[in-house]
């Protein structure tokens, strides 16, 4: 099996994940400088700001990069033009099912990579034209979906026939190593890269990260459909007790609405939406991204050793 550096001609089989008002442009240049799959994160952008984020990466880097459109953005379809406008060559999606978009991508060359949370929908976006499938477990953090990425993967790999990369739940060589032990080519990682020094989250939503324990995480939205985990705060607290005791969604969207774009660029860290995977607990310092990936790698491989 082929391994995902191999399959995109980068030097690590991993893709940073496209977080929304995160994942910029000189963000995912930045990964891909480092060796991984840069991802600019449309999620919280404009057309005119996709546009302008993708000639910035270009700007400042010649290795491989690509887009991440949520699927039911109000600009999606001006959005997924963009991409074939501006030349990019790799797309990733979520939040919705990209089918419309496919033949004109295929055409252009565009490696199409669909973000799942089941082997169901995994399968009917391989007959939709899909080139891998990126399996996300509920370990991660942002929108999330039931299953956890140790049953969700060998689900989508017995489901499918193209390559399927490992996502939710990846911060070290150890967890890399279980995500090909589970048979992806592999990972998507976001969490950790909160954690680096590239990131241009608020220092204090960064703190945050640093400061999570094991259980510091929580999922808003789980009882109304549209589960989303972030770390405990004020916000999330009476998120969670205001939907126990009834409220609709539109009276639960007060507490959300502008909470993650005050999280990452105001430092709110009370009533702002602090997006992170349950690995959160693991991250103890701000490193350069170079360091984070080769020294996943590096401690994949020694766990690879181990096993011999």
């Amino acid at each position: 099996m082929k391994k995902l550096n191999e399959i995109l001609g980068i030097k690590y089989p991993i893709i940073q994940g496209g977080m929304a008002n995160i994942a910029t442009g000189a963000f995912a240049a930045a990964a891909a400088n480092a060796g991984a799959l840069g991802i600019i994160g449309s999620g919280g952008m404009r057309v005119d700001s996709l546009r302008e984020n993708i000639r910035i990466a270009k700007s400042l880097t010649d290795k491989p990069f690509g887009v991440n459109l949520m699927l039911m953005h109000p600009d999606s379809h001006d959005m997924a033009q963009v991409v074939l406008d501006e030349g990019v060559k790799i797309v990733t999606t979520g939040a919705g099912v990209p089918a419309e978009f496919m033949d004109d991508w295929k055409k252009a060359g565009v490696i199409v990579m669909p973000v799942v949370s089941s082997a169901v929908l995994a399968k009917r976006l391989e007959q939709d034209g899909a080139d891998l499938i990126i399996a996300e477990g509920t370990e991660s953090g942002g929108h999330v979906g039931e299953m956890t990425t140790m049953t969700l993967v060998p689900q989508v790999i017995d489901a499918v026939s193209i390559p399927v990369v490992a996502a939710g739940g990846i911060a070290s060589g150890r967890q890399l190593a279980a995500a090909f032990a589970l048979g992806a080519c592999g990972a998507q990682v976001g969490t950790c890269l909160l954690a680096s020094k590239e990131c241009p989250i608020h220092e204090n939503y960064q703190q945050a990260v640093l400061k999570a324990k094991d259980n510091s995480t929580i999922v808003l939205g789980r009882i109304n459909g549209s589960p989303v985990r972030v770390i405990k705060n004020n916000m999330a607290r009476e998120y969670v007790k205001q939907e126990k005791a009834g409220l609709d969604k539109m009276e639960l969207e007060k507490y959300t609405l502008g909470a993650l774009r005050r999280a990452v660029f105001d430092g709110d860290t009370k009533t702002g939406s602090l997006m992170a995977g349950q690995v959160a607990g693991q991250l103890k310092e701000v490193r350069p991204m170079s360091e984070i990936f080769e020294e996943m790698v590096s401690d994949c491989e020694k766990v690879y050793e181990a096993w011999k």
